[in-house]
């Protein structure tokens, strides 16, 4: 069997998750990190460290710089919290998205170098953990936190390296190889877009040597093609699973060549896809939700999610069992929302929400929508590794073109000195 390069040679600058150090500056709500926000400001100084939740990486008295592209303050928590920090849209996982306050302040690990080079032109690509029902890497628009159930972070893998869609994390040479090849151009967004196409559902799910599936460091092989046919129909696959994996956000096609074909003078913002079930179909409630519910479960035999008192269909059974490592997405994504047990009366993890919001339940419906076609997507991710087996293009071409191995330095954060950063206590950062 051919050899297929991994992720980490073909999109080499990796940035290891992010570390909160404290569950409270994440909430599946914004009012709820303000309303948090404000207790932490308000308390008087020897109860705030308490409620901080102090670690060896950040107490109220730690002296950090700004995020990059964040206004917050940079004055010790300790002497001035100030206004709450804007909370931010962020991938939790492979397919939640949270809220999250961009301060770091009150993040151990926030990485910096993720936050100069998330901008509307973004793409990222996260190593799942291995196990049948998910993906193998996930996709976002949105600023990913790494987190996999179970274990560490995953490294996240931004697709430009600079701001604005500039400079591919990509190996050098990589693109230009690939368009002689096959006879078109081939941009990063098409080569993220192969990736997702061809790290999907192997034949054998969990095999160590199947195409598509982590190994035992946590690399995912990525199979190439020469052949144009074949990379033209995972093109399209792919493109099709970037716009469901980034809610509607992406924007590219087959025919785009790799360029970020949204509004350019708006920063590529652009209204999200609705998608829909085939024949139109769309789940809907069918019995309102009251209160906060305790639980969520699936009738396979009705297709409906069972949310309390409420009723959502039609969500078909392949759309629960979607998963990674072992846990439904859906699961996950509905323990995010409720109260948790652990949290300590008092505390800043327990200040929540009283009742469930119409938020809440429209955005179920369009994870459960987009879990639906992702899995109806599965039998041409098979069929297309299937095809690749032991004919695609594997490391050992790509380092006799001279494609591997990467340099060092493109394992390294590029400089971008486009954003004005305040360093600690006010002061301006020297980059």
């Amino acid at each position: 069997m051919t050899e297929a390069p991994l992720l980490g040679e073909l999109m080499p600058w990796s940035v290891p998750g992010l570390r909160l150090g404290r569950g409270w500056v994440r909430s599946a709500h914004p009012d709820v990190l303000t309303a948090r926000w404000q207790r932490l400001a308000d308390a008087p100084a020897d109860q705030r460290s308490v409620l901080f939740g102090a670690s060896r990486a950040r107490t109220v008295d730690s002296a950090v710089a700004q995020l990059p592209g964040q206004r917050t303050p940079s004055f010790r928590l300790a002497r001035d919290p100030g206004p709450c920090p804007e909370p931010v849209r962020i991938r939790h996982g492979a397919l939640d998205r949270l809220w999250l306050l961009p301060d770091q302040r009150v993040l151990d690990a926030a990485r910096p170098e993720l936050w100069r080079v998330a901008d509307a032109a973004q793409l990222f690509a996260c190593v799942q953990p291995p196990g049948v029902g998910g993906p193998a890497v996930a996709f976002s628009a949105e600023l990913p936190d790494g987190h996999r159930p179970g274990r560490a972070p995953g490294r996240i893998h931004p697709l430009y390296r600079r701001p604005g869609g500039r400079e591919p994390n990509l190996a050098p040479g990589l693109t230009r190889y690939l368009s002689a090849l096959l006879g078109r151009a081939v941009g990063p967004e098409d080569l993220l877009a192969w990736t997702a196409a061809v790290t999907g559902v192997p034949d054998s799910p969990g095999a160590p040597d199947s195409p598509g599936t982590a190994r035992p460091g946590e690399e995912v092989p990525v199979p190439l093609t020469g052949d144009p046919e074949l990379w033209a129909e995972g093109l399209a696959l792919g493109h099709r699973l970037l716009r469901l994996h980034t809610f509607g956000r992406h924007v590219g096609d087959q025919h785009s060549g790799g360029q970020h074909v949204g509004d350019q003078q708006s920063g590529g913002q652009h209204a999200p896809e609705r998608f829909r079930l085939p024949d139109g179909r769309r789940p809907f409630v069918r019995e309102r939700v009251t209160g906060f519910p305790e639980q969520l479960d699936h009738d396979a035999e009705s297709e409906s999610l069972l949310l309390g008192t409420g009723r959502i269909a039609p969500v078909p059974r392949a759309a629960w069992a979607v998963g990674t490592a072992g846990v439904p997405v859906l699961s996950s994504w509905f323990a995010a929302r409720s109260i948790d047990p652990e949290a300590r009366p008092g505390s800043l993890e327990a200040l929540g929400l009283s009742g469930w919001p119409q938020q809440f339940t429209a955005e179920l419906i369009e994870l459960a929508t987009v879990l639906t076609l992702l899995a109806e997507l599965r039998p041409q991710q098979a069929a297309l590794l299937r095809r690749l087996r032991g004919a695609g293009i594997g490391a050992a071409e790509l380092r006799e073109a001279g494609v591997l191995p990467v340099p060092e330095r493109a394992r390294r954060p590029a400089s971008v000195l486009s954003h004005r950063e305040e360093g600690p206590e006010g002061q301006f950062a020297l980059l």
